[in-house]
């Protein structure tokens, strides 16, 4: 490595972290402000919703001492891992093998308690905001406000919901320890109405209950967001996301519906597809998806909300403490290209081998990973400093997350990043898949018109079957949203296997190297033993420990 390199990184790795409050919370202080004045002034509600964008830069859920500990990026980063789409290469630097190797994911790990912690303390912050506003209200900014306050409660179950469920698999039993059936059963339900009393006696809800809850915060949100002004920051959800979610949560209904699980909810699995399609294009709205140089742009490329395609994202504020800390950031982890992160100190990050080599050459997308030196690719990626690229970089490298600016040494500025959370890309692969389950003809005529207008005009696919068809719809989203915490979802809910063996594999033997047959027992998250107990109603209830039940390849 470079001397200069060196050296900033070992600087950027040992100094300590600062202590700071982040700049959401100075611009709109909430402290002392009365419960009455918050349900009369849209300025007062404005206080609680910027602090829930401002919870996904929160550091320190659980210590600040665990430098995976920064908010909702590292949970996205921590789902990647768990696929096989994601290799990181082996260091001491890396904060995320726990995941990456699938092991030490027993109730008793704080790796496990700080997923839970952070999305209860995300949840409350999203109650904050429902408590403070009448449902009722026409108080036009007001309407606003609540509806963006749904939106992120709903995205917050969502997302716990598909982690924590127990899906069936061939590695543990659906029965645990107790002898009790968690097949289904997703989280507790906690809302603003919810008392202590209540929470320390409060079951983890099956599938159904869960989809009718959030589906009801969804319809309220389209309801109060219809005809609202257009919103001044992509850090706010709006009307189209609203849509998106509601793509999401019919999808993850339907095929838990097809799978033939217990399931009480209303219609059939086609009804449910099309209702999934139908949310997912109405989400289009008016946004494009990204262009090659959006993609791949050394200055630009995925680190700033600005594309039409960004349709909900947030943003690591100069104030922030991930910011300030300098390491504990989305730029330090997913950047290859800093000088100060953890990524290039040792945890890089790279596309699985067997991933690259299926994306077709025609399709830029692939030029957002670094070639192989025999591959007639190489020599076309674009870096931002092609010194470095050649001191440091292996092949399939990423260099799809761009530090901020393109600036590589400071990250007062270059850890200032967008991290997306919502593109219109998604929204058109979830319209295919969706007409795909109902009709393969047709998801594949949508997935064909997505990438021959979007990503290289020469695009086919031999896929005919239903199958086959939802296959390649499932590969090229994993493209799409590689290195964006999505695919994790995909995989286990549709009993995808895991192979991260295949010939030339860029996994470590013996460690990562994973092959099950079917979804992964790891993707059925562990809750916290401190939940059982304060909650007595889970105590009983928490999913079987997946660790050991396979044993990486050697």
């Amino acid at each position: 490595m470079n001397t200069k390199y060196k050296a900033l990184i070992a600087t950027a790795l040992a100094a300590p972290l600062m202590l700071t409050t982040g700049c959401i919370e100075e611009t709109f202080p909430t402290n002392g402000v009365l419960q009455s004045q918050l349900e009369t002034s849209s300025k007062a509600t404005e206080a609680l919703v910027w602090a829930m964008p401002a919870h996904f830069n929160t550091v320190g859920t659980v210590s600040t001492d665990l430098h995976f500990d920064w908010g909702e990026g590292s949970l996205l980063h921590i789902r990647d891992v768990m696929t096989e789409d994601m290799a990181v290469t082996h260091s001491g630097y890396n904060w995320y093998t726990t995941w990456g190797d699938v092991t030490g994911l027993d109730e008793n790990k704080v790796y496990v308690q700080f997923i839970w912690d952070y999305y209860w303390q995300q949840i409350i912050t999203a109650n904050k905001v429902i408590e403070a506003i009448d449902l009722n209200t026409t108080n036009a900014d007001q309407r606003a406000q609540l509806g963006a306050g749904l939106c992120f409660r709903a995205y917050s179950y969502l997302d716990m919901a598909r982690w924590y469920e127990f899906l069936p698999n061939n590695y543990t039993s659906s029965k645990n320890s107790y002898g009790n059936d968690v097949t289904g059963y997703t989280v507790p339900i906690m809302t603003e109405k919810t008392t202590e009393e209540e929470a320390r006696n409060n079951p983890r809800v099956t599938h159904d209950v869960m989809v009718k809850f959030i589906k009801t915060d969804l319809e309220n949100a389209v309801t109060l967001l219809k005809g609202a002004t257009a919103r001044t920051s992509k850090a706010i959800p709006d009307l189209n996301v609203a849509y998106g979610l509601l793509a999401r949560l019919y999808l993850w209904d339907a095929t838990y519906h097809e799978e033939g699980l217990p399931h009480a909810g209303e219609g059939t699995a086609t009804d449910l597809y099309n209702k999934a399609a139908e949310y997912a294009n109405l989400a289009k709205g008016s946004s494009t998806p990204m262009t090659q140089d959006q993609w791949l742009n050394p200055s630009s490329g995925f680190n700033t909300m600005t594309p039409s395609a960004w349709m909900w994202g947030m943003t690591n504020m100069a104030e922030d403490r991930t910011v300030t800390s300098g390491i504990l950031n989305w730029t330090s982890w997913l950047s290859n290209e800093t000088t100060f992160g953890y990524a290039s100190a040792g945890a890089f990050v790279q596309i699985y081998s067997a991933t690259y080599q299926r994306i077709n050459d025609r399709d830029f997308r692939k030029l957002a990973f670094v070639a192989p030196s025999n591959s007639s690719l190489s020599g076309r990626e674009q870096f931002i400093d092609p010194e470095f690229a050649a001191e440091e970089f292996d092949a399939y490298f990423s260099l799809k997350f761009r530090p901020a600016e393109g600036n590589m040494e400071e990250p007062k500025v270059g850890a200032c990043s967008a991290v997306p959370l919502m593109r219109v890309e998604e929204m058109y692969l979830i319209e295919a898949e969706a007409k795909a389950h109902v009709n393969a003809a047709e998801g594949k005529k949508l997935l064909e018109d997505f990438m021959k207008t979007y990503r290289y005009a020469t695009y086919s696919t031999s896929a005919t079957s239903v199958d086959d068809v939802v296959e390649e719809i499932i590969f090229q989203k994993r493209i799409e949203l590689w290195g964006e915490g999505r695919t994790f979802y995909d995989i286990k809910r549709l009993n995808y296997s895991v192979n991260r063996a295949k010939s030339g594999s860029n996994f470590t033997p013996g460690s990562d190297m994973y092959v099950t047959s079917g979804r992964p027992a790891w993707m059925n998250c562990v809750i916290v033993l401190t939940e059982g107990n304060n909650n007595v109603a889970v105590r009983e209830w928490n999913n079987p420990d997946p660790t050991d039940t396979l044993q990486p390849v050697s």
